[in-house]
């Protein structure tokens, strides 16, 4: 039997990926139902033969082109464990800028606890704004409804489905009557399709992920305008838009935003690796 240090080397040699030491780790521990920390801590252990055969047949999904988080079926996201299917985008850290930001407002405004999160997919957004906000009230929205069976999957396992109330549809409804509140939103968060659709053509991701969660039209921007155009007539007075976008869309993100609302601050932020990431919106008092 294999020891764990050269079960890695084994794994590292058979995967491609960015980082195929950390990704053989994690799959190991995933097999192991133990801590990371755990396996490097015990680089003796081995595997039964049940075990060996598990993780095999794992191997040979990421050798097919399978992404990791899809094998593993469940993903870090803001502290949380999120199960994911091949029907959502996997969360990334880039997203937790938005959730940073969303909370960060939330917790400095008491009085403003209605949110909308456009294009939910696992969740992600929703769940981590209701678990840090323990008296925020989300409405989910999603086209897709596989998408949207994941994200309450979530919601229960992270005891906040009370609080979060799930809606399928292009962006959102077409009357705030079609949503389980009379209120208009104090803060609406979305993670909308981004990527140009000839560029999407070209990238790693496409036909790993759902196309419909990553792409946004001819330049990116589709999705955008319509939100934007509904935007107003669901935001209550001085209420913030938060969007997450591609990092090469920043400019082109905010150019549409004047164009297309008449009134509000606009500003680009930027991720941990420099790049614009969040375009964030705050409405006028009227």
């Amino acid at each position: 039997m294999e020891n764990l240090d050269n079960l890695v080397e084994s794994i590292t040699s058979r995967i491609k990926s960015d980082t195929p030491q950390l990704d053989a780790q994690v799959l190991l521990a995933h097999v192991f139902q133990k801590p990371r920390t755990w396996m490097l801590a015990h680089p003796e252990s081995t595997l039964d033969p049940q075990a060996a055969s598990v993780l095999e047949s794992l191997i040979q999904r990421l050798e097919r082109g399978e992404p990791l988080p899809y094998v593993l079926g469940h993903w870090e996201f803001f502290g949380l464990d999120f199960d994911i299917t091949p029907d959502v985008l996997i969360p990334r850290p880039e997203t937790e800028l938005l959730v940073e930001h969303a909370i960060s407002w939330l917790q400095a405004l008491p009085e403003r606890r209605m949110v909308a999160d456009v294009g939910t997919g696992s969740g992600c957004i929703a769940v981590a704004i209701a678990v840090n906000v323990p008296n925020a009230r989300v409405v989910a929205t999603d086209l897709s409804h596989k998408a949207l069976e994941v994200a309450i999957r979530n919601a229960r396992k992270f005891d906040v489905a009370h609080r979060i109330d799930f809606v399928q549809c292009d962006i959102l409804p077409d009357h705030i009557a079609s949503l389980p509140t009379d209120r208009h939103f104090d803060l609406i968060c979305a993670n909308l399709p981004y990527i140009p659709t000839q560029k999407l053509h070209h990238l790693p991701v496409y036909g790993r992920e759902p196309t419909l969660a990553l792409d946004g039209g001819q330049d990116g921007l589709d999705p955008f305008r319509k939100l934007l155009r509904l935007a107003p007539d669901w935001l209550a007075p001085a209420g913030r838009i938060l969007l997450e976008i591609e990092s090469s869309r920043g400019a082109a993100a905010l150019s549409l935003a004047y164009d297309v609302l008449t009134a509000g601050e606009m500003h680009l932020h930027r991720d941990l690796a420099g790049q614009d990431r969040l375009l964030e919106i705050q409405m006028p008092i009227l």
